[in-house]
């Protein structure tokens, strides 16, 4: 089943679920294997090495050096690929209350990492959207 296009039913409809964890965001040289222990929520191969998305207490265990301690929201609305608007939507909305975000697309869900000193205040911002529409 194809994901939904249209904004406003995207907005409408959208619920934001907040994650249990602490995510970092790590890279490695590209001719280093990920550990096998980790079990990484996103993985890209970037010119610079691999980058990946790893909950803090296994980057630690590992040893892994990272960044951007983070919680992660996923909207539970199944977006398009090709939906115009709806993170624009979502990261203007984050920006205006000056909470920085790095969103995600998956096939299914659009995934957010907020500062984790942030993530309720965005978490709520993100419900009255919802309910505004």
């Amino acid at each position: 089943m194809p994901g939904e296009r249209n904004l406003k039913t995207l907005l409408h409809d959208m619920t934001a679920e907040l994650h249990e964890g602490v995510f970092v965001f790590c890279s490695l040289p590209e001719d280093q294997e990920i550990p096998a222990a980790l079990r990484p929520v996103h993985i890209f191969h970037e010119r610079e090495g691999t980058a990946f998305i790893v909950r803090r207490k296994e980057a630690e265990a590992a040893g892994i050096p990272y960044q951007f301690a983070s919680r992660m929201i996923t909207l539970t609305v199944h977006s398009s690929l090709e939906a115009i608007g709806f993170l624009a939507a979502i990261t203007g909305r984050l920006a205006e209350a000056g909470i920085s975000v790095n969103a995600v697309s998956a096939f299914y869900h659009d995934h957010l990492f907020v500062p984790e000193h942030r993530a309720s205040e965005a978490l709520h911002l993100l419900q009255n959207m919802s309910k505004q529409v």
